[in-house]
């Protein structure tokens, strides 16, 4: 049987309330134990030998492995995009360990044989790969999935990402269903009326580049709406990529009202405003859009304060086919998977949030929101694992990525905090230092 031992890193797991010198014990692809460096005395006659495997963490961090909730694979449909197969590749890049792919594939996600195509492709994938079904058929939002079946054939929630759910009696049934299931509902809150035809934030700059703007208003009416639909119904509703200063403080009201509410906001929407989109570079075209500076204080305001549960992605490949051209018909998205941890790890850097917060975004509360036995280093649990060097120094460079698309505004960008080893079920996935 394979051991594994990873030795004397800084071990932080939210869930357990452990942060220090740990070694941990791997066997049989789970956590076999997890001792603290100075209660370990057979931690010091570690020596790799037949069977069994010995990473020094040494001057590391050592957590649970990454989960993002919001991944766009693109397969089947968009291959020439993404893959399952290669958009694993790219998150374990990123020290992902499990990822969540949002249903707008063609053919969309909305019946089991669609799931069941995805997790068959995911079998080969080198990390965990959860199918999210849509919530209406063909995300017309109007006729409700059968999401009975789509939980019975593997999905872990529901969402018709990319397009909000217009009608409140079909979103209002949607919740009921899906809380019936134990389910979770995610919605990609937008009025699309008032977004209208806007390509960026409405403001100064859109003013100065003639470009349309979508009003934060348009973002916060959804998040209301939803937010009393999941109060009328006692279900549970997770609002994506949140973007505006409006839906932190409606989120945050409706917590204390004790509204099953969660939220998620992006790396690129916590790090850009839309000044990024000066100079037309499409490459910061998504939605919903970079926002004002105002609105980027207010989503670190709510990481730190908890009001804001978890770090997403929105991993969203686009070909040069759909970026190189004008602003206005350049296709939404960025991709994500491999910058997003340094991204978040600058706003700890500068004293924003803290690590733990940081590192709690991206595992147990995931996990917690979503009702997923990972994001924890228990005993008995799945060897996921991610281990990250915080001196480390790097350039993001869009053609190594390893994202089929490289649809990046970081490109070129400076930073701090590289992923050195990902490992699931107790195989290593990815070495940073096999990759240089």
């Amino acid at each position: 049987m394979l051991r594994l031992v990873i030795k004397g890193g800084r071990v932080i797991d939210l869930a357990g309330s452990i942060d220090g010198l740990y070694n941990i014990y791997i066997m049989g692809g789970r956590i076999a134990s997890v001792k603290a460096v100075d209660k370990d005395i057979s931690a010091t006659e570690l020596v790799a030998g037949e069977g069994l495997e010995v990473i020094d963490a040494t001057g590391l961090l050592v957590t649970p492995g990454l989960i993002d909730a919001h991944t766009h694979l693109r397969e089947p449909g968009y291959e020439y995009k993404e893959t399952i197969a290669g958009g694993a590749v790219s998150a374990a890049v990123g020290g992902f360990t499990t990822i969540m792919c949002m249903a707008n594939t063609k053919p969309v996600n909305d019946n089991e044989s669609v799931t069941r195509f995805m997790l068959k492709k995911a079998e080969s994938a080198v990390v965990n790969v959860l199918p999210i079904g849509a919530v209406t058929v063909g995300l017309k939002g109007e006729r409700l999935t059968e999401m009975a079946e789509l939980k019975e054939a593997g999905c872990a929630a529901f969402s018709d990402d990319g397009m909000p759910v217009a009608s409140s009696s079909v979103m209002r049934r949607a919740l009921e269903y899906a809380n019936a299931l134990g389910m979770v509902v995610i919605t990609h809150a937008e009025d699309t009326k008032l977004a209208g035809a806007g390509v960026m934030n409405e403001g100064e700059v859109s003013t100065k580049l003639g470009l349309k703007g979508i009003p934060s208003t348009a973002e916060d009416i959804a998040v209301a709406r939803d937010i009393l639909l999941a109060e009328l119904t006692r279900a549970r509703l997770h609002v994506a990529h949140v973007s505006t200063r409006g839906a932190v403080e409606i989120i945050r009201n409706a917590k204390k009202r004790g509204v099953k509410v969660t939220c998620e906001a992006t790396p690129h929407h916590l790090t850009l405003t839309h000044l990024a989109v000066e100079g037309y570079g499409t490459n910061a075209k998504m939605n919903p859009p970079l926002r004002s500076e105002d609105d980027v204080s207010a989503l670190i305001e709510g990481l730190a304060d908890g009001t804001i549960d978890c770090i997403a992605t929105d991993h969203a490949p686009q070909s040069v086919i759909e970026k190189d051209v004008e602003f206005d018909r350049a296709a939404n998205g960025v991709v994500g998977l491999e910058t997003a941890f340094s991204l978040v790890y600058a706003l700890v850097e500068k004293g924003l949030i803290t690590l733990q917060a940081a590192i709690a975004a991206m595992t147990i509360n995931v996990a917690r929101t979503f009702n997923l036995d990972k994001g924890s280093l228990k005993v008995g649990s799945s060897a996921d694992i991610a281990i990250f060097d915080l001196k480390a120094l790097w350039i993001v460079e869009p053609s190594l990525l390893k994202s089929k698309s490289k649809n990046t505004p970081f490109g070129g960008m400076n930073l701090k905090g590289r992923v050195e080893k990902t490992i699931v079920n107790g195989k290593v996935v990815y070495d940073a230092n096999k990759q240089r």
